[in-house]
């Protein structure tokens, strides 16, 4: 049962693979052959949604960090870590949406992946532009200055 009475408690995650290469130009993603078939029409989608383990701010202080300045939007004013996304976090998942530049067995080279090497990969998604993009989206002004993510 989930809700109030299951606050704080846990869940398993299960890595389906890791960042073999980092690389926001190009990157290599290799995923855990018994994970294999769950790439069958990757190679149909020209952008996928990566979901990554921030795993060097894995530990108890950066988990109980709720407050931080965005860093690479020069923001001077304490943000809350749900209004941006800061790897310092209660449950240190990364999103990421990249390009998919071509796959071969396991290994996905993809294009702006802002993870470090070694990251475990959660899980993959592809990239639907009808159901992922709000081009109408509202957002603030220190959102607007910076790199993408």
């Amino acid at each position: 049962m989930w809700g109030k009475e299951s606050s704080g408690g846990r869940a398993e995650v299960r890595f389906i693979g890791w960042v073999k290469k980092p690389g926001e130009d190009l990157a290599e993603v290799e995923i855990l052959d018994e994970f294999r078939e769950g790439l069958r029409g990757i190679d149909e989608f020209s952008h996928l949604i990566i979901l990554y383990w921030f795993h060097l701010r894995d530990h108890e202080e950066e988990r109980r960090t709720l407050l931080v300045f965005p860093r690479r939007h020069a923001v001077t004013v304490e943000k809350g870590v749900f209004a941006c996304r800061s790897p310092s976090r209660p449950n240190p998942i990364g999103l990421c949406v990249v390009e998919l530049i071509k796959i071969e067995g396991t290994t996905l080279t993809v294009r702006g992946l802002d993870a470090f090497g070694g990251s475990p990969i959660i899980d993959i998604k592809p990239y639907l532009p009808r159901a992922d993009s709000f081009p109408d989206a509202r957002v603030p002004e220190w959102t607007l200055r910076g790199p993408k993510t």
